[in-house]
C-alpha cells in the first residue's frame, strides 16, 4: 500500500506543478530515524488538505525532501516509509514565505517482535563493504558445534594449516580482534585460541586489508574482527548444547534491555581434543656433509577444557549520552603431552642414541579484561548522514599465562631404563592499560556541480604493557638423583613497552559516487626490557608516520578501488618470552627479547559488481612488501640439537590475486566460493638463504533451503600449502556436510555436522633446510568428525539501540 500511495502522490504533485503557472512557496526538510540519528532515504512525503490529498515527494539517498509550488495556507505532511511509525505534521505557509525549511524531523521505528516478521530474502554469506570483506557465519549452519577455527577456514583471502595457524594472503602476521577490541587471549597464541572459541558465539568475521589512519598501525598483514553474537532490545536469551567426537560445548546468553539500561549476561564451556602424529627424520650437515642423522616418532592425544564468561551493562542518562562497561574472562588449561622416540646414528648408521621421551606439557591460561566508555552525540547539520559524536574509552586486562612441563628420559638398548629428567616453570603475565579519545564531525561541501558527505575524524591514545615471565628449570641427570635448579636456564624478565599515538582522517563521498579516504597516524614506541637475574637490559625507541589513501568510484552497478597503506608488526609476549622450551630436547624453541617490529607497505586494485540476477563479484590485485620481517629460523649443532627462534631476517613479498563470488540461484538455493593465488619470494642476505614460489587456496560453500524447515550445505577448502624463509608445506584439503532442522516455531534448532567423513585424516610433508640441516616432517591429524547441536532461543527480540562503544587497540573503524 506504501509503494502505490507513494507513486500516486509523485503522480498527483507532477500534474499539480504542471497546472499552476505561479508557483509561490518552496518547502524543504530532512527525515532522520529518531533512535540511529541517520537519515531516511526514498521515504514518501505526502501533502494534504483538510479534504484531499494535493501533492507529494520522496526524499532522496541523504534523506532530504523538496516541495515546490506550495499555495499559502495550512497544510498536513504525512510522513511515511517501511521500517517507521507514519508522522503527520501541521504547516502553515505565509504570503511573505519563499522558501521554508522545516530541518530536521524524526521518524520513530516501527518494533515488531522477530515472531511477527517474515523474512523474503537472505542476507549473503560473503559481503563486500568498501574497505573490508564481510562473511556472515551466523548464516553458515555447517558451523553449529565446531570453533573459530572452523570458521576462520571458509573465510575469503584467509588460510588455516592443520595446526591452526592463520596466513592473509600468505602473510601470518595478522591482528585479531574481538569486536574491535583486542583480546589477550588472541595476541598469546592465536592458533590455540581460536581452537578453543566457540563457533556458536561468532555473528560475522570482517577482514579488512587495507586499514586507514583511525585502525592502530599494528598488524602488517592486516586485521581480521570477529563479531560476536549480541543480544537485541528487549528480554530474550539462548541456550546451546553439543556433542561430538572432537569438540563439546555449553554456552547460554541472557539480555534484558529497557529504554535507558542494558544488561547481558553470557557464558559458556568447552573442551576439544586434538589428536596427531608425527615423523622426522633430520639431517646435521657440516660444510654440506652429514654429521648425523636424527629420526623421531612421535604420538599425541591431548583434551583441552575452558570456558569463558562476559557481563555488561550499557547506561544512557539521555539520548544523546551512552556509559558502558563490560567485563569478561577466559579460563582453561590445554595439555600437549605426547610420546618421542628419537634415535640418533652417524651417516653409516651406527647408533649414537636411542631413547623415548615421555612429556607432560601444561598450559593453564586466563585473561580478565574491564571496559568503561563513554559516548556523546551531538547534533548534526541537515543533509548529513555520518554520526557527529565524541567518545572517551579506558580499558585494562591482564594475562596470567603459564607452562609447565615433566620430562621422563628413557634409554631403549637391551633393557628400557630412566636416565634423565627435567622439570620447567614459566610463569608469565601480561598487564595493559588503554585511554583513548576520539572525534568525528560530519560537514557538506557544496558546489555548483556536486554536494559532498565529509568526515573529520581525530583521535589520541595512549597503551602502556606490563610484561614479565620467571622461568625455572629442574633436573635430574639420572633419573633418580634430586632434582637441582638449573641457573643457566633460570631467569626473571621484565618488559615495559609503551605507544602514544594520534592519527586524523578525511572521508569524502560524492553523489556522483567517488569516495576518498585519505589519513595519517604518528604512533611513538618506547620499550625497557630487564633480565633481572643477570641484570641484563635492552631499550628501544622508535616513531613511525603511518599514511593511507583509499579511492573508489562507483560506476553503475560497478565499483572501482585503489589503496595504499603501511602497517607495523610489533612482535608479542610470545614471540619475546626467553623462556626455552626444552620438553623435546632435539627440538628447542624459545622467543626473542630483542626483535624489532617489521614494517609493511601494501598496495591493493579492486573491483566488484552486483548483477541483477544477484550474483556479486568482488576482485583485487595486491602487492605486499615487508622489511626486516620477522621469521622461525631453525639451527641445528654439531650434536643434532635443533633451536627454533624468531628473528628480523628476512625480506618478504607477496603479489597476488584474490577473487570471492556470491549468489542466489533461486530463492532456495545460494553459493559462495572464492579463489587467492599469490607469487610469495622470501630472502635473507645474512643467512645467505632464499625461498620463492605460487601457493594460493579455493574455498566453495553451497546452502540449499529444503522443505519441512530443512536446510542442507556442503562446503570444502583446497590449499596448496605455503612457503617459509627455509621450508615448504605440501597441499591439503578439508571438506563438510551440515543438515540443520528448525523446530517449535524457529524458537529451537537441531544441527547435525560431518567434516571429511570419508578420510579418517589428513597427511601433510613439511621439508625444510638451512647450511646446518635437511628435515623432513609427516604428520597426520585426525580429522574425521560428528557432531550434533541443539539451540533453543526463549524472549522476545526487536530492534533497536545503540552499540556501545570500547576500547579497540588495532582499531576496528569505530565500531
Amino acid at each position: 500500500m506504501k509503494p502505490f500511495l507513494a507513486v500516486a502522490a509523485l503522480a498527483l504533485w507532477v500534474g499539480t506543478t504542471f497546472a499552476q503557472s505561479n508557483p509561490t512557496i518552496v518547502v524543504t526538510g530532512t527525515l532522520v530515524d529518531s533512535t540511529t540519528t541517520k537519515s531516511v532515504p526514498f521515504a514518501t512525503v505526502a501533502v494534504r488538505t483538510a479534504n484531499a490529498l494535493i501533492g507529494g515527494s520522496t526524499t532522496d539517498s541523504t534523506g532530504t525532501f523538496k516541495l515546490a509550488s506550495l499555495s499559502p495556507g495550512s497544510y498536513t505532511l504525512v510522513l511515511s516509509s517501511i521500517g517507521f511509525q507514519t508522522r503527520s505534521r501541521l504547516i502553515t505557509l505565509a504570503d511573505d514565505q519563499a522558501i521554508v525549511n522545516l530541518g530536521s524531523l524524526l521518524l520513530r521505528s516501527e518494533s515488531r517482535t522477530l515472531g511477527e516478521l517474515t523474512v523474503t530474502a537472505q542476507k549473503s554469506l560473503i559481503e563486500e563493504k568498501g574497505d573490508k570483506l564481510i562473511y556472515n557465519a551466523e548464516k553458515d549452519i555447517s558451523n553449529a558445534g565446531g570453533s573459530a577455527a572452523d570458521v576462520l577456514r571458509k573465510v575469503p583471502a584467509l588460510s588455516l594449516d592443520l595446526d591452526g595457524n592463520i596466513q592473509m594472503r600468505g602473510n601470518s602476521n595478522i591482528r585479531v580482534l574481538i569486536n574491535g577490541k583486542p583480546s589477550a587471549m588472541m595476541a598469546r597464541n592465536l592458533a590455540d585460541a581460536l581452537r578453543q572459541m566457540p563457533a556458536d558465539n561468532i555473528k560475522s568475521i570482517e577482514v579488512i586489508t587495507s586499514p586507514g589512519a583511525k585502525y592502530d598501525a599494528e598488524g602488517a598483514a592486516g586485521v581480521i574482527n570477529i563479531i560476536t553474537k549480541k543480544a537485541l532490545q528487549g528480554f530474550n536469551g539462548s541456550v546451546m548444547a553439543s556433542a561430538g567426537t572432537l569438540n563439546r560445548s555449553l554456552n547460554t546468553k541472557l539480555s534484558v534491555k529497557t529504554k535507558k539500561v542494558g544488561v547481558s549476561l553470557a557464558a559458556n564451556g568447552y573442551q576439544f581434543q586434538n589428536i596427531r602424529e608425527a615423523d622426522t627424520r633430520r639431517t646435521t650437515l657440516l660444510n654440506g656433509q652429514p654429521l648425523n642423522i636424527l629420526t623421531q616418532s612421535s604420538r599425541a592425544d591431548n583434551i583441552g577444557t575452558g570456558g569463558y564468561g562476559e557481563f555488561s551493562l550499557d547506561y544512557d542518562p539521555d539520548t544523546t549520552s551512552r556509559i558502558n562497561f563490560s567485563a569478561n574472562a577466559w579460563g582453561g588449561s590445554y595439555p600437549n603431552n605426547s610420546s618421542v622416540i628419537n634415535q640418533l646414528t652417524d651417516p653409516a648408521g651406527m647408533p649414537l642414541q636411542y631413547f623415548r621421551n615421555d612429556i607432560r606439557f601444561r598450559n593453564p591460561y586466563g585473561n580478565s579484561q574491564f571496559d568503561l566508555g563513554y559516548t556523546k552525540t551531538f547534533r548534526k547539520p541537515a543533509g548529513v548522514n555520518s554520526d557527529h559524536e565524541f567518545t572517551l574509552l579506558t580499558q585494562f586486562s591482564r594475562m596470567p599465562d603459564n607452562y609447565f612441563y615433566d620430562t621422563d628420559r628413557y634409554t631403549l638398548n637391551e633393557v628400557e631404563q630412566l636416565s634423565f629428567r627435567q622439570r620447567s616453570t614459566n610463569y608469565s603475565r601480561n598487564k595493559e592499560y588503554t585511554l583513548q579519545a576520539d572525534y568525528t564531525h560530519p560537514f557538506l561541501i557544496r558546489s555548483s556541480r556536486d554536494t559532498t558527505q565529509a568526515k573529520l575524524e581525530v583521535g589520541l591514545k595512549a597503551i602502556r604493557r606490563d610484561i614479565g615471565s620467571e622461568y625455572r628449570v629442574e633436573q635430574s641427570a639420572d633419573g633418580t638423583a634430586p632434582f637441582v635448579v638449573d641457573p643457566s636456564q633460570s631467569n626473571d624478565f621484565e618488559y615495559n613497552q609503551q605507544i602514544v599515538s594520534g592519527y586524523t582522517a578525511l572521508r569524502l563521498e560524492t553523489k556522483r559516487k567517488w569516495n576518498l579516504n585519505l589519513g595519517a597516524r604518528l604512533e611513538r614506541t618506547t620499550i625497557d626490557g630487564n633480565f633481572l637475574t643477570t641484570q641484563t637490559a635492552l631499550s628501544t625507541r622508535y616513531t613511525n608516520l603511518i599514511p593511507s589513501v583509499t579511492v573508489s568510484k562507483g560506476i553503475k552497478t560497478h565499483t572501482l578501488k585503489a589503496s595504499y597503506t603501511q602497517r607495523i608488526q610489533r612482535p608479542q609476549l610470545w614471540f619475546l618470552n626467553p623462556w626455552v622450551n626444552a620438553s623435546d630436547p632435539r627440538n628447542l624453541q624459545t622467543g626473542n627479547p630483542y626483535l624489532n617490529p617489521e614494517l609493511n607497505h601494501a598496495v591493493e586494485l579492486g573491483h566488484s559488481v552486483s548483477t541483477k540476477a544477484g550474483l556479486s563479484i568482488n576482485s583485487a590485485l595486491y602487492f605486499r612488501m615487508t622489511n626486516n620481517a620477522i621469521e622461525f629460523i631453525r639451527t641445528v649443532d654439531e650434536t643434532g640439537v635443533g633451536l627454533s627462534k624468531p628473528q628480523n631476517l628476512a625480506r618478504r613479498l607477496a603479489y597476488g590475486l584474490n577473487t570471492n563470488l556470491s549468489g542466489q540461484a533461486n530463492k532456495n538455493w545460494t553459493m559462495n566460493g572464492g579463489v587467492d593465488v599469490r607469487y610469495v619470494d622470501l630472502s635473507s642476505p645474512a643467512l645467505n638463504q632464499s625461498n620463492s614460489g605460487l601457493v594460493g587456496n579455493l574455498n566453495v560453500s553451497s546452502t540449499y533451503k529444503l522443505p519441512h524447515d530443512y536446510t542442507f550445505q556442503a562446503n570444502a577448502n583446497v590449499n596448496s600449502g605455503w612457503i617459509s624463509l627455509q621450508g615448504i608445506g605440501s597441499p591439503f584439503y578439508w571438506y563438510g556436510f551440515a543438515l540443520k532442522r528448525e523446530m517449535k516455531a524457529k524458537k529451537a534448532s537441531l544441527t547435525l555436522g560431518i567434516n571429511n567423513p570419508f578420510n579418517r585424516g589428513i597427511r601433510q610433508t613439511l621439508t625444510l633446510s638451512a647450511p646446518t640441516f635437511e628435515s623432513e616432517t609427516r604428520s597426520f591429524f585426525l580429522t574425521r568428525s560428528f557432531r550434533l547441536a541443539f539451540e533453543w532461543r526463549f524472549g522476545q527480540m526487536s530492534a533497536g539501540g545503540k552499540q556501545s562503544k570500547k576500547v579497540q587497540n588495532d582499531d576496528a573503524g569505530g565500531r
